[in-house]
């Protein structure tokens, strides 16, 4: 192989060194190695060819399979959900009640929900002493109440237009159409569904059963909820219950399942069939799996004890000498299981025929892209891989010292000097941003994109006194080096306590404790700066006194609560901040040290946080802030000197 690295300078007789002639000699043997070794290769695919390609086409296949049976699985659970929230909506509801004034309102809800969740049947809820509220769709529609005396019960049905029947408002799609009133032996409380969630004290779902009208079976999900009186004293247990029919689920798992070539089937967690794709009506008689395909994918689940797992599982039956790829999971709450089966002459029709055709081809491709591969890979891969480590450090805006990686390819030479730019323009860019904030941002998984999120923070404003008059007295140059020493003290100490510059306003900062990341102890970090921003100002008072310039003396105030933290701005001009009232209030807070004759004051929402650990002073009369009509508590802090 030639070799295109250049060569040391030739001897006297016209030779190339000793050292670079063996170099020459090793780059060409390794060469020669590769692809020897690349031969060997191409040999063994070829002999193994028929054993990888049933290889690939079984991963095929199972993924296929897979991604089926988990659309069944997402849609059987997103519709259980959904009568999951329907109850839990119905139980947090205020007013709940299946009798009185509360119980007219509880039959609003019911009857509402019920006309939106089209797989609910009833929708109901039952207190501990018997009584019992239903918003019914099947058989008929009605709110059904039953109240419970000692000896009997009293059922009192309202007829209301079919749920079908569009159009009207509200009110009258709510409106009676008849009243039914008999006696009855109804007792709520002997229903299982209500012993079951009030002896679990947790959500259920109950094993089937049949409806009262006995064409149909169903299941229920209840959720207890427990009530006071209305002295707020003794406790009441309330069941809100919702029961579906197993046609609901009949429906949509053959809706879904038929949209492949196999078939699926829910079984409850006893085994019995809930429902079914292989069959045109819904489950009415509660069976175990026998016969067909069916029936030997049950029999294999039992014999490999694959029912009692809760985990999903995949495996292979064969049933009157056709192999069937199975799925098998558990539906989360329920303990229902999910199982699909695919013929796998169906399910992998063709794809077996393509894959050894596309192993012919890649194996007649394969000598001609090793040859080239090996000869541009030493051009491309070294000077690729060291660009790579340069781009990932600009991502981390490490932008000092980057490496420079020439290249006789002109593409990565490109992208050499394009990459350069970037840096370049980055790390004049880091002048204008927090580069910092930037990197906890990213490091957490933020989106640079306009959000944010409540966050209980500390914010602080300073303000330089006298600002103005010391700015009309000096000139620019001097101004402008004070301020620049002032904030590069002020953002060392800030940034030693774990405070955060938002902004410079002029002469004065923002700065949060608790945002981006949170900070535990915000208040006390903040106090602390507060003092030694103090300490270490006045030490450079002292200097500018002695160079003849005027000193600055800093005001702080603080406050602490909750704000909308996180980027914020346009599409295409973001800045990272926090907005809400304790921002603002901390900036009339710092304000009010001008009236108070004061240095640093907080909030007494700071001063809890502070929790007494340093000195400070309350301000005795309540203090009103400029722009607020509500007065606050304030409390000077109290530097070394001038504590107790």
């Amino acid at each position: 192989m030639a070799d295109a690295a250049p060569s040391a300078a030739p001897t006297e007789a016209g030779r190339p060194p000793p050292a670079a002639s063996r170099m020459r000699r090793f780059r060409v043997d390794v060469g020669t190695i590769i692809c020897a070794v690349a031969l060997v290769q191409s040999l063994l695919l070829v002999a193994l060819g028929y054993w990888g390609a049933q290889r690939l086409v079984s991963r095929i296949g199972e993924s296929a399979h897979k991604v089926h049976h988990d659309r069944i699985e997402d849609n059987v659970l997103a519709f259980l959900a959904k009568t999951q929230a329907v109850v839990h909506a119905v139980g947090e509801s205020p007013s709940l009640h299946p009798l009185g004034e509360d119980g007219e309102r509880s039959a609003e809800l019911l009857w509402t929900l019920l006309e939106e969740a089209t797989e609910l049947d009833s929708l109901g809820v039952a207190s501990d002493d018997g009584h019992l509220l239903m918003a019914e769709r099947y058989p008929v529609s009605a709110i059904r109440q039953v109240v419970r005396d000692p000896a009997f019960s009293t059922e009192t049905w309202e007829y209301k237009r079919p749920f079908d029947v569009e159009g009207g408002d509200p009110r009258q799609r709510f409106a009676t159409t008849r009243i039914e009133s008999f006696r009855s032996d109804h007792d709520a409380t002997e229903r299982a569904w209500f012993r079951e969630a009030l002896a679990r004290k947790a959500p259920v779902w109950t094993p089937p059963f049949r409806f009262d009208d006995g064409e149909e079976l169903g299941v229920s999900y209840a959720q207890p909820a427990e009530r006071l009186d209305d002295e707020g004293h003794t406790p009441q247990s309330l069941v809100v219950v919702g029961h579906l029919s197993l046609g609901h689920l009949s429906t949509l798992v053959r809706q879904f399942g038929s949209r492949g070539p196999g078939e699926s089937v829910l079984l409850s967690d006893d085994h019995h069939v809930l429902a079914r794709s292989d069959h045109p009506d819904p489950v009415r008689e509660l069976r175990l799996p026998e016969g067909g395909v069916l029936g030997a994918v049950h029999a294999y689940m039992l014999a490999h004890g694959i029912s009692e797992n809760v985990e999903d599982e995949n495996f292979v039956v064969t049933h009157a000498g056709e192999r069937y790829r199975v799925e098998s999971s558990r539906i989360g709450p329920t303990g229902w299981e999910l199982i699909s089966w695919e013929p796998e002459s169906v399910l992998l029709a063709g794809v077996e025929r393509l894959v050894r055709w596309g192993l012919l081809l890649t194996l007649a491709f394969l000598v001609f892209a090793l040859f080239v591969s090996l000869r541009l890979s030493k051009l491309v891969t070294a000077p690729i891989e060291k660009l790579s480590h340069t781009a990932r450090r600009i991502g981390r805006l490490e932008l000092d010292d980057l490496p420079q990686q020439q290249s006789r390819v002109l593409e990565i030479q490109h992208l050499n000097q394009a990459l350069d730019d970037s840096a370049r323009s980055l790390r004049a860019f880091s002048k204008f941003v927090p580069v910092h904030l930037i990197r906890q941002l990213v490091a957490e998984g933020h989106a640079l994109a306009p959000g944010g999120s409540p966050r209980r923070i500390t914010a602080m404003f300073t303000d330089v006194e006298g600002f103005t008059s010391i700015a009309e007295s000096l000139p620019a140059d001097l101004l402008v080096r004070q301020l620049t020493e002032y904030f590069n003290l002020a953002q060392r100490v800030f940034a030693r306590h774990g405070g955060v510059v938002d902004k410079y306003m002029g002469d004065g900062i923002m700065v949060l404790w608790g945002a981006p990341l949170e900070l535990p102890d915000a208040e006390y970090r903040a106090c602390l700066a507060a003092l030694e921003l103090h300490a270490e100002m006045a030490e450079l008072n002292r200097r500018w006194q002695a160079e003849g310039l005027q000193p600055f003396h800093t005001r702080i105030g603080m406050h602490t609560g909750v704000v909308i933290a996180g980027v914020l701005g346009s599409s295409d001009r973001l800045s990272y901040t926090a907005l809400g009232d304790v921002i603002n209030a901390a900036s009339r807070i710092e304000g009010s040290n001008k009236d108070l004759g004061t240095r640093t004051l907080m909030s007494d929402t700071t001063h809890e946080g502070l929790a007494g650990r340093l000195p400070t002073r309350r301000i005795e009369e309540q203090v009103t802030l400029r722009g607020r009509q509500t007065r606050m508590v304030l409390h000077e802090l109290l530097e070394e000197k001038e504590a107790p």
